[in-house]
């Protein structure tokens, strides 16, 4: 009986070779449409085009051409019924046992800057996900294939019946997973393009969400070595790793908290972190005198952290932290000779910012029980020239710079979050505990560790003080000025126990809690 092989791609890599072992092997038949048949013809290959095979001719710029029942009937008839074999004889439907088909490139077309919505629209794939979908849905009988990468692990199956039958239903998935994907993408560009756009768009969040993201690396575990896990997205697309042993889940999370905190600053800056929150972080002149800064912090906690800097990583900076283990360092370049320092230290991990280290618009997407959160990142530091003073004392420019340097810190830490900074440099950080005074206690604790004094420091606190005490330990500690959102039913005792101490105090009006 003769074999039918029906081929219709956008992307063309490794078509000709694959439908010429077709061919040539495995005896098939091959019907094609438009540029794919023309280009089979060109390379010698006999091929009939489907308005040939269906007897109707392609109409309406090529949107009709394939939704037939001669080519739907040959995918969905099925071989162990006498009844469905009998209805395609008496209807002239020839079988078709093999589909080859890539969708027009609707996800790139709209990525484009400037694309018209008609272009858009023009670059929907009709017939090919219904193609896809019938073979799919058959799959038992038809072999489907909507990835050129598949194209050797077919022929290879080929070679045996068993081999074939094993393969085609990874492949009947595979074509699901890409068309929901594929309905996925036009849905949320659709969405976005809506004149006049329901109540939940107004506030920029679909109505129905759907996500789909392609498997980018399997990870060798999750936060635990018992808990398996996966990366998916375009990580890999914002950083290349250019040496050191393959990332962990814990890795990804870190160069991600990493990425967005650097984002905040534009002079030379370094920024130590450990499991996301921020262990010590300065600016200076040069990386090298920011790195000294940022160590003195706390030099007990960066052993095994992540370091991330925002311009080109040097010799000297990489000599000096080549004296400490990291797990993985991030820059936007890397020098050659501080590759040639780094590089002796093989399963350190060093990350190029591909697309660079300022902060992105993206939205964050946690799971729940039964669903998950979405919400827009924080990517503000709130309007400044509306912060407010509401002590009697107004801090010098001095306190201002450092408070502004101390928010932009804090805002990345753990909530409770309290940074103690001089000039442009942390002192003490305290995260995630469930009192802020408590947290206020660990960073002074932390700043004595490290041989600090916090005499004349700022303190900066990304949410209010719901009582004075924390603002009455970051004044014991010799802070002259403190930084927080205000708003709390208890503002008038905080602001009064900051007068009594002679601290200025701001409020900036924004709330920057991380959970």
């Amino acid at each position: 009986m003769e074999k039918l092989a029906l081929l219709s791609v956008s992307d063309k890599r490794g078509l000709v070779e694959f439908a010429t072992a077709l061919v040539n092997r495995f005896g098939y038949r091959l019907l094609s449409t438009g540029g794919t048949a023309k280009l089979l013809s060109e390379r010698g290959l006999p091929v009939t085009e489907v308005s040939q095979h269906t007897g109707f001719p392609e109409i309406m710029e090529g949107r009709v051409k394939t939704l037939h029942p001669k080519i739907h009937g040959g995918l969905l008839c099925r071989r162990d019924k006498p009844e469905h074999l009998r209805q395609a004889e008496v209807n002239g439907i020839a079988l078709i046992d093999l589909v080859v088909v890539n969708l027009y490139p609707f996800e790139e077309t709209v990525a484009r800057p400037g694309v018209h919505l008609e272009e858009a629209i023009e670059n929907i794939d009709i017939g090919g996900p219904s193609m896809l979908r019938s073979a799919a849905k058959n799959h038992e009988s038809v072999t489907v294939v909507c990835d050129p990468a598949d194209y050797q692990p077919v022929l290879e199956a080929m070679e045996s019946p068993e081999a074939l039958a094993r393969i085609r239903r990874r492949l009947a998935l595979k074509v699901f997973q890409r068309t929901a994907s594929y309905d996925a993408a036009i849905s949320r560009y659709l969405e976005g393009q809506m004149a006049e756009p329901d109540l939940d768009a107004v506030a920029g969040f679909p109505s129905s969400l759907n996500l789909t993201f392609k498997k980018a690396s399997g990870l060798r575990y999750g936060e635990n070595p018992h808990q398996k896990a996966a990366l998916y997205g375009t990580f890999f697309e914002h950083f290349e790793q250019l040496q050191g042993k393959e990332l962990s889940y814990n890795n990804i999370l870190d160069i991600t908290s990493a990425t967005y905190l650097i984002g905040e600053f534009e002079r030379p800056t370094v920024a130590i972190l450990k499991h996301t929150n921020p262990c010590g972080v300065a600016s200076a002149e040069t990386l090298l005198a920011a790195w000294e800064r940022a160590l003195a912090t706390d030099r007990q906690a960066p052993y095994g952290g992540i370091i991330v800097v925002n311009q080109t990583l040097g010799g000297d900076l990489a000599a000096a932290i080549a004296g400490i283990f990291t797990e993985v360092i991030i820059a936007p370049r890397f020098s050659e000779e501080a590759l040639a320092i780094l590089g002796k230290k093989k399963n350190l991990r060093l990350m190029v910012a591909r697309k660079g280290l300022g902060p992105e618009s993206l939205r964050e997407v946690r799971s729940v029980i039964g669903g998950v959160l979405m919400q827009d990142r924080d990517v503000t530091l709130g309007d400044v020239s509306s912060f407010r003073v509401a002590t009697k004392r107004q801090p010098t420019p001095a306190e201002w710079a450092a408070m502004l340097f101390g928010w932009k810190v804090c805002k990345h830490v753990k909530s409770n979050a309290i940074v103690y900074v001089r000039g442009e440099e942390t002192l003490g950080i305290g995260a995630g505990q469930m009192a802020r005074v408590d947290s206020s206690r660990i960073a002074v604790w932390k700043a004595g560790e490290a041989g600090l004094d916090l005499k004349g420091s700022v303190v900066a606190s990304e949410a209010l003080f719901p009582f004075a005490d924390g603002l009455i330990a970051a004044a014991d500690a010799g802070a002259t000025a403190a930084i927080q959102p205000g708003g709390s039913v208890k503002d008038a005792e905080v602001i009064a126990a900051a007068d009594a101490r002679g601290l200025a105090m701001v409020f900036t009006g924004i709330r920057h809690f991380k959970h």
